[in-house]
Protein backbone atom coordinates (compact mmCIF):
# COMPACT_ATOMS: atom_id res chain seq x y z
CA UNK A 1 0.00 0.00 0.00
CA UNK A 2 1.53 3.31 -1.05
CA UNK A 3 1.66 6.37 1.19
CA UNK A 4 0.47 9.74 -0.09
CA UNK A 5 1.34 12.97 1.71
CA UNK A 6 -1.02 15.92 1.70
CA UNK A 7 0.14 18.42 -0.95
CA UNK A 8 -0.47 21.34 1.37
CA UNK A 9 1.72 19.78 4.06
CA UNK A 10 4.45 19.10 1.50
CA UNK A 11 4.37 22.73 0.38
CA UNK A 12 4.37 24.04 3.95
CA UNK A 13 7.33 21.88 4.94
CA UNK A 14 9.34 22.95 1.91
CA UNK A 15 8.62 26.61 2.66
CA UNK A 16 9.58 26.11 6.32
CA UNK A 17 13.10 24.92 5.51
CA UNK A 18 15.29 27.92 6.33
CA UNK A 19 18.17 27.87 3.86
CA UNK A 20 20.21 30.51 5.70
CA UNK A 21 19.84 28.71 9.03
CA UNK A 22 20.72 25.37 7.44
CA UNK A 23 23.82 26.89 5.82
CA UNK A 24 24.91 28.49 9.09
CA UNK A 25 24.79 25.04 10.70
CA UNK A 26 26.67 23.41 7.84
CA UNK A 27 29.38 26.10 7.88
CA UNK A 28 29.76 25.76 11.65
CA UNK A 29 30.28 21.99 11.38
CA UNK A 30 32.51 22.01 8.30
CA UNK A 31 34.57 24.82 9.81
CA UNK A 32 35.94 22.56 12.55
CA UNK A 33 38.53 19.97 11.47
CA UNK A 34 37.48 16.53 12.67
CA UNK A 35 39.57 13.67 11.29
CA UNK A 36 38.48 10.31 12.64
CA UNK A 37 39.26 9.91 16.34
CA UNK A 38 39.34 13.71 16.70
CA UNK A 39 35.70 14.75 16.33
CA UNK A 40 35.26 15.95 19.91
CA UNK A 41 35.30 19.66 19.10
CA UNK A 42 32.78 19.44 16.27
CA UNK A 43 30.54 17.21 18.43
CA UNK A 44 30.65 19.90 21.12
CA UNK A 45 29.70 22.47 18.49
CA UNK A 46 26.76 20.43 17.25
CA UNK A 47 25.56 19.94 20.81
CA UNK A 48 25.74 23.69 21.49
CA UNK A 49 23.83 24.49 18.28
CA UNK A 50 21.07 22.06 19.23
CA UNK A 51 20.88 23.38 22.79
CA UNK A 52 20.68 26.95 21.49
CA UNK A 53 17.75 25.79 19.36
CA UNK A 54 16.01 24.57 22.51
CA UNK A 55 16.55 20.83 22.17
CA UNK A 56 17.50 18.61 25.08
CA UNK A 57 20.88 17.08 24.27
CA UNK A 58 22.56 13.98 25.68
CA UNK A 59 26.27 13.21 25.37
CA UNK A 60 26.71 9.46 25.78
CA UNK A 61 30.36 8.38 25.81
CA UNK A 62 29.49 5.28 23.77
CA UNK A 63 32.89 3.74 24.28
CA UNK A 64 34.98 6.73 23.18
CA UNK A 65 35.62 9.34 25.86
CA UNK A 66 37.66 11.57 23.55
CA UNK A 67 34.53 12.39 21.56
CA UNK A 68 31.20 11.69 23.28
CA UNK A 69 28.33 11.23 20.86
CA UNK A 70 25.48 13.70 20.41
CA UNK A 71 21.84 12.73 20.87
CA UNK A 72 18.88 15.11 20.49
CA UNK A 73 15.19 14.30 20.51
CA UNK A 74 11.87 15.85 19.55
CA UNK A 75 8.87 14.00 21.00
CA UNK A 76 5.29 15.03 20.31
CA UNK A 77 4.02 13.23 23.39
CA UNK A 78 1.54 11.38 21.20
CA UNK A 79 1.81 7.66 20.49
CA UNK A 80 3.66 6.86 17.29
CA UNK A 81 6.93 5.68 15.87
CA UNK A 82 10.35 7.26 16.37
CA UNK A 83 12.38 8.02 13.25
CA UNK A 84 16.12 8.33 13.80
CA UNK A 85 18.53 10.49 11.82
CA UNK A 86 22.07 9.16 12.23
CA UNK A 87 25.34 10.57 10.95
CA UNK A 88 29.08 10.58 11.55
CA UNK A 89 30.99 13.77 12.33
CA UNK A 90 34.46 12.45 11.53
CA UNK A 91 36.18 12.93 8.19
CA UNK A 92 38.97 11.14 6.36
CA UNK A 93 42.57 12.13 7.10
CA UNK A 94 43.23 14.61 4.33
CA UNK A 95 44.38 18.26 4.43
CA UNK A 96 41.67 20.48 5.89
CA UNK A 97 39.72 22.71 3.49
CA UNK A 98 37.70 25.49 5.22
CA UNK A 99 34.06 26.04 4.26
CA UNK A 100 32.94 28.49 1.62
CA UNK A 101 29.78 29.03 -0.40
CA UNK A 102 30.02 30.19 -4.01
CA UNK A 103 27.33 30.33 -6.71
CA UNK A 104 24.96 28.08 -4.81
CA UNK A 105 27.55 25.43 -3.97
CA UNK A 106 29.15 24.76 -0.60
CA UNK A 107 32.76 23.57 -0.43
CA UNK A 108 34.92 22.27 2.39
CA UNK A 109 36.13 19.22 4.26
CA UNK A 110 33.23 16.97 5.18
CA UNK A 111 30.47 18.86 3.39
CA UNK A 112 29.85 15.79 1.23
CA UNK A 113 30.80 13.14 3.78
CA UNK A 114 28.74 13.97 5.74
CA UNK A 115 28.45 17.20 7.70
CA UNK A 116 26.23 18.78 5.07
CA UNK A 117 23.79 15.90 5.45
CA UNK A 118 23.86 16.20 9.23
CA UNK A 119 23.08 19.91 8.96
CA UNK A 120 20.10 19.03 6.74
CA UNK A 121 18.89 16.51 9.34
CA UNK A 122 19.17 19.16 12.06
CA UNK A 123 17.11 21.52 9.94
CA UNK A 124 14.49 18.80 9.46
CA UNK A 125 14.03 18.45 13.22
CA UNK A 126 13.71 22.22 13.57
CA UNK A 127 11.06 22.33 10.85
CA UNK A 128 9.07 19.51 12.44
CA UNK A 129 9.06 21.11 15.87
CA UNK A 130 8.64 24.76 14.95
CA UNK A 131 5.87 24.07 12.45
CA UNK A 132 4.13 21.47 14.62
CA UNK A 133 4.03 19.23 11.56
CA UNK A 134 4.56 15.90 13.30
CA UNK A 135 1.14 14.47 14.22
CA UNK A 136 2.51 11.70 16.47
CA UNK A 137 5.65 9.93 17.58
CA UNK A 138 9.02 11.62 17.56
CA UNK A 139 12.41 12.10 15.97
CA UNK A 140 15.87 11.38 17.35
CA UNK A 141 19.17 12.68 15.98
CA UNK A 142 22.41 10.82 16.74
CA UNK A 143 25.91 11.86 15.64
CA UNK A 144 29.24 10.22 16.41
CA UNK A 145 32.93 9.61 15.66
CA UNK A 146 34.92 6.50 14.59
CA UNK A 147 33.23 5.94 11.23
CA UNK A 148 35.95 6.34 8.61
CA UNK A 149 38.31 3.39 8.15
CA UNK A 150 41.10 2.53 8.63
CA UNK A 151 41.29 5.05 11.48
CA UNK A 152 37.90 4.17 12.93
CA UNK A 153 36.16 0.86 13.47
CA UNK A 154 32.48 1.77 13.78
CA UNK A 155 32.53 0.92 17.47
CA UNK A 156 30.95 4.15 18.68
CA UNK A 157 27.76 3.74 16.68
CA UNK A 158 27.77 0.06 17.68
CA UNK A 159 27.85 1.18 21.32
CA UNK A 160 25.01 3.63 20.73
CA UNK A 161 22.92 0.84 19.25
CA UNK A 162 23.80 -1.53 22.12
CA UNK A 163 22.89 1.19 24.64
CA UNK A 164 19.42 1.60 23.13
CA UNK A 165 19.84 4.79 21.12
CA UNK A 166 17.78 3.31 18.30
CA UNK A 167 14.57 4.44 16.67
CA UNK A 168 11.96 2.35 14.88
CA UNK A 169 13.75 3.17 11.61
CA UNK A 170 16.81 5.16 10.54
CA UNK A 171 17.73 7.62 7.80
CA UNK A 172 21.42 8.24 7.12
CA UNK A 173 22.40 11.32 5.07
CA UNK A 174 25.43 9.89 3.28
CA UNK A 175 26.02 11.08 -0.30
CA UNK A 176 23.79 8.44 -1.93
CA UNK A 177 20.68 9.67 -3.70
CA UNK A 178 20.18 7.96 -7.06
CA UNK A 179 18.07 5.07 -5.74
CA UNK A 180 16.22 3.90 -2.66
CA UNK A 181 18.64 1.31 -1.29
CA UNK A 182 16.92 -1.72 0.22
CA UNK A 183 19.88 -4.10 0.12
CA UNK A 184 23.62 -3.93 0.60
CA UNK A 185 26.54 -6.31 0.57
CA UNK A 186 28.67 -7.03 3.60
CA UNK A 187 32.33 -6.12 3.47
CA UNK A 188 35.57 -7.14 5.14
CA UNK A 189 39.03 -5.72 4.53
CA UNK A 190 41.93 -8.13 4.82
CA UNK A 191 45.67 -7.82 5.20
CA UNK A 192 47.50 -11.12 4.68
CA UNK A 193 51.09 -11.72 5.82
CA UNK A 194 53.12 -14.54 4.28
CA UNK A 195 56.40 -15.15 6.15
CA UNK A 196 59.26 -17.67 6.32
CA UNK A 197 61.94 -18.47 8.89
CA UNK A 198 65.43 -17.04 8.63
CA UNK A 199 66.84 -13.80 7.33
CA UNK A 200 66.61 -12.11 3.97
CA UNK A 201 69.53 -13.27 1.84
CA UNK A 202 71.05 -13.09 -1.64
CA UNK A 203 69.50 -15.33 -4.25
CA UNK A 204 72.76 -17.31 -4.84
CA UNK A 205 73.78 -17.42 -1.17
CA UNK A 206 70.97 -19.66 -0.03
CA UNK A 207 68.01 -17.56 -1.01
CA UNK A 208 66.91 -19.88 -3.80
CA UNK A 209 66.78 -22.78 -1.30
CA UNK A 210 64.38 -20.99 1.08
CA UNK A 211 60.59 -21.27 0.94
CA UNK A 212 59.48 -18.48 -1.39
CA UNK A 213 57.00 -16.08 0.16
CA UNK A 214 56.45 -14.62 -3.31
CA UNK A 215 55.54 -18.01 -4.78
CA UNK A 216 53.26 -18.64 -1.81
CA UNK A 217 51.66 -15.25 -2.32
CA UNK A 218 51.18 -15.98 -6.01
CA UNK A 219 49.54 -19.30 -5.20
CA UNK A 220 47.27 -17.59 -2.71
CA UNK A 221 46.30 -14.93 -5.24
CA UNK A 222 45.53 -17.70 -7.75
CA UNK A 223 43.27 -19.40 -5.19
CA UNK A 224 41.59 -16.07 -4.53
CA UNK A 225 40.98 -15.63 -8.26
CA UNK A 226 39.46 -19.10 -8.50
CA UNK A 227 37.15 -18.35 -5.59
CA UNK A 228 36.19 -14.99 -7.07
CA UNK A 229 35.18 -16.77 -10.29
CA UNK A 230 32.89 -18.98 -8.20
CA UNK A 231 31.53 -16.00 -6.28
CA UNK A 232 30.61 -14.38 -9.59
CA UNK A 233 27.77 -16.90 -9.77
CA UNK A 234 26.26 -15.68 -6.47
CA UNK A 235 24.17 -12.76 -7.65
CA UNK A 236 21.43 -10.65 -6.08
CA UNK A 237 19.07 -8.96 -8.58
CA UNK A 238 19.72 -5.55 -7.01
CA UNK A 239 23.05 -5.82 -5.19
CA UNK A 240 25.11 -7.64 -7.81
CA UNK A 241 27.57 -10.39 -6.97
CA UNK A 242 29.82 -11.53 -4.17
CA UNK A 243 33.51 -10.87 -4.69
CA UNK A 244 37.05 -11.31 -3.43
CA UNK A 245 39.35 -8.52 -4.60
CA UNK A 246 43.11 -8.06 -4.19
CA UNK A 247 44.27 -4.46 -4.53
CA UNK A 248 47.80 -4.39 -3.13
CA UNK A 249 50.80 -6.75 -3.00
CA UNK A 250 54.17 -5.89 -1.42
CA UNK A 251 57.35 -7.94 -1.04
CA UNK A 252 61.10 -7.74 -1.28
CA UNK A 253 63.75 -5.04 -1.21
CA UNK A 254 65.62 -5.77 -4.44
CA UNK A 255 65.55 -8.04 -7.47
CA UNK A 256 68.01 -10.73 -6.31
CA UNK A 257 67.20 -10.95 -2.61
CA UNK A 258 65.00 -13.66 -1.10
CA UNK A 259 62.50 -11.79 1.09
CA UNK A 260 61.07 -13.08 4.35
CA UNK A 261 57.65 -11.46 4.07
CA UNK A 262 54.92 -10.73 1.57
CA UNK A 263 51.83 -8.70 2.29
CA UNK A 264 48.66 -8.47 0.28
CA UNK A 265 45.48 -6.52 0.91
CA UNK A 266 42.00 -6.49 -0.48
CA UNK A 267 38.30 -6.85 0.22
CA UNK A 268 35.70 -9.59 0.51
CA UNK A 269 32.07 -8.67 -0.16
CA UNK A 270 29.07 -10.95 0.37
CA UNK A 271 25.31 -10.95 -0.05
CA UNK A 272 22.42 -11.30 2.39
CA UNK A 273 21.98 -14.95 3.28
CA UNK A 274 25.69 -15.54 3.70
CA UNK A 275 27.22 -15.11 7.15
CA UNK A 276 30.34 -13.49 8.53
CA UNK A 277 31.33 -16.80 10.12
CA UNK A 278 31.07 -18.71 6.83
CA UNK A 279 32.97 -16.04 4.89
CA UNK A 280 35.74 -15.87 7.46
CA UNK A 281 36.00 -19.67 7.72
CA UNK A 282 36.29 -20.09 3.95
CA UNK A 283 39.01 -17.43 3.84
CA UNK A 284 41.04 -18.95 6.67
CA UNK A 285 40.85 -22.42 5.13
CA UNK A 286 42.52 -21.12 1.97
CA UNK A 287 45.32 -19.49 3.95
CA UNK A 288 45.96 -22.67 5.92
CA UNK A 289 46.07 -24.85 2.82
CA UNK A 290 48.56 -22.63 0.98
CA UNK A 291 50.78 -22.32 4.06
CA UNK A 292 50.99 -26.11 4.33
CA UNK A 293 51.73 -26.53 0.65
CA UNK A 294 54.50 -23.90 0.55
CA UNK A 295 56.23 -24.28 3.91
CA UNK A 296 55.43 -20.71 4.89
CA UNK A 297 53.40 -19.13 7.66
CA UNK A 298 50.29 -17.22 6.61
CA UNK A 299 48.15 -15.16 8.93
CA UNK A 300 45.67 -12.38 8.32
CA UNK A 301 43.88 -9.42 9.80
CA UNK A 302 40.34 -10.00 8.51
CA UNK A 303 38.47 -6.90 9.62
CA UNK A 304 34.71 -6.97 9.08
CA UNK A 305 33.34 -3.52 8.27
CA UNK A 306 29.64 -4.38 8.21
CA UNK A 307 27.42 -7.36 7.50
CA UNK A 308 25.11 -7.64 4.50
CA UNK A 309 21.53 -6.50 4.93
CA UNK A 310 18.15 -6.30 3.23
CA UNK A 311 14.96 -4.48 4.18
CA UNK A 312 11.41 -4.93 2.93
CA UNK A 313 10.55 -2.95 -0.19
CA UNK A 314 6.99 -2.72 1.06
CA UNK A 315 7.90 -1.75 4.61
CA UNK A 316 6.67 1.40 6.32
CA UNK A 317 10.03 3.18 6.09
CA UNK A 318 10.42 2.63 2.34
CA UNK A 319 6.84 3.68 1.65
CA UNK A 320 7.13 6.77 3.86
CA UNK A 321 10.44 7.76 2.32
CA UNK A 322 9.13 7.29 -1.22
CA UNK A 323 6.11 9.44 -0.40
CA UNK A 324 8.42 12.16 0.91
CA UNK A 325 10.73 11.97 -2.08
CA UNK A 326 7.94 11.98 -4.64
CA UNK A 327 6.22 14.81 -2.79
CA UNK A 328 9.29 17.01 -3.16
CA UNK A 329 10.43 15.91 -6.63
CA UNK A 330 7.35 14.52 -8.37
CA UNK A 331 8.71 10.99 -8.85
CA UNK A 332 9.67 7.98 -6.77
CA UNK A 333 13.20 6.66 -6.73
CA UNK A 334 13.88 3.21 -8.18
CA UNK A 335 14.65 0.65 -5.50
CA UNK A 336 18.22 -0.55 -5.63
CA UNK A 337 21.35 -1.42 -3.72
CA UNK A 338 23.81 0.59 -1.68
CA UNK A 339 27.25 0.13 -3.27
CA UNK A 340 29.23 0.85 -0.11
CA UNK A 341 28.84 -0.18 3.52
CA UNK A 342 27.87 2.37 6.15
CA UNK A 343 26.26 2.53 9.57
CA UNK A 344 22.89 1.60 8.10
CA UNK A 345 24.14 -1.98 7.78
CA UNK A 346 24.81 -1.98 11.53
CA UNK A 347 21.28 -0.90 12.46
CA UNK A 348 19.69 -3.61 10.35
CA UNK A 349 22.11 -6.28 11.59
CA UNK A 350 21.81 -5.31 15.25
CA UNK A 351 18.08 -5.61 15.59
CA UNK A 352 16.35 -5.62 12.26
CA UNK A 353 15.86 -1.85 12.36
CA UNK A 354 15.15 -0.74 8.78
CA UNK A 355 17.60 1.85 7.47
CA UNK A 356 17.78 3.94 4.31
CA UNK A 357 20.86 5.84 3.23
CA UNK A 358 19.85 9.01 1.43
CA UNK A 359 21.72 12.28 1.32
CA UNK A 360 22.50 15.21 -0.92
CA UNK A 361 23.78 14.82 -4.45
CA UNK A 362 27.27 15.79 -3.35
CA UNK A 363 30.67 15.22 -4.94
CA UNK A 364 34.26 14.67 -3.88
CA UNK A 365 33.85 12.39 -0.89
CA UNK A 366 37.24 11.16 0.38
CA UNK A 367 39.06 13.90 -1.54
CA UNK A 368 40.10 17.49 -0.82
CA UNK A 369 37.50 18.69 -3.33
CA UNK A 370 34.23 18.05 -1.51
CA UNK A 371 31.28 20.07 -2.75
CA UNK A 372 27.53 20.07 -2.36
CA UNK A 373 24.82 22.18 -3.99
CA UNK A 374 22.96 24.20 -1.38
CA UNK A 375 19.69 23.24 -3.08
CA UNK A 376 20.46 19.60 -2.32
CA UNK A 377 20.85 20.31 1.39
CA UNK A 378 17.48 22.08 1.35
CA UNK A 379 15.90 19.17 -0.51
CA UNK A 380 17.24 16.59 1.95
CA UNK A 381 15.95 18.58 4.92
CA UNK A 382 12.45 18.58 3.40
CA UNK A 383 12.59 14.87 2.50
CA UNK A 384 13.67 13.95 6.03
CA UNK A 385 10.94 16.03 7.65
CA UNK A 386 8.27 14.63 5.34
CA UNK A 387 9.46 11.06 5.85
CA UNK A 388 9.05 11.57 9.59
CA UNK A 389 5.54 12.94 9.14
CA UNK A 390 4.47 9.84 7.19
CA UNK A 391 6.43 7.25 9.20
CA UNK A 392 5.92 8.41 12.77
CA UNK A 393 2.16 8.78 12.42
CA UNK A 394 1.82 5.26 10.99
CA UNK A 395 0.31 6.68 7.80
CA UNK A 396 -0.99 3.91 5.58
CA UNK A 397 -0.55 1.13 8.17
Amino acid sequence: MSVVLNETVVSQVQEAVDEARLLDTAVALVGIPSPTRSAGEVADKLASVLRADGFDVERPVAGFEASPAVVARFDTGRAGRVLQFNGHLDTVHLPFVPPRVENGVMYGSGVSDMKGGIAAAVEAIRVLRDGDFLPAGGVMLTAHDLHEVPWGDGSQVNSLIADGYVGDAVLLPEYHCHNCPVVGRGQAMFQVRVTRDGEACHEVLGGIDQPSVISAGAKLIERFATLDAELEKLVHPLAGRESLFVGQVHSGEMFNQSPTQLMLEGTRRWLPGNTIEAVRGQFEEMLSAVATETGTRIDADFRVSRDAYEIAEGGALVRSFQAAFSGTTGAELPVGAKPFVDDGNAFVAAGGVPAITHGPGALGAHTVNEECPVAELVRVAAVYALTAIAFCANVGD
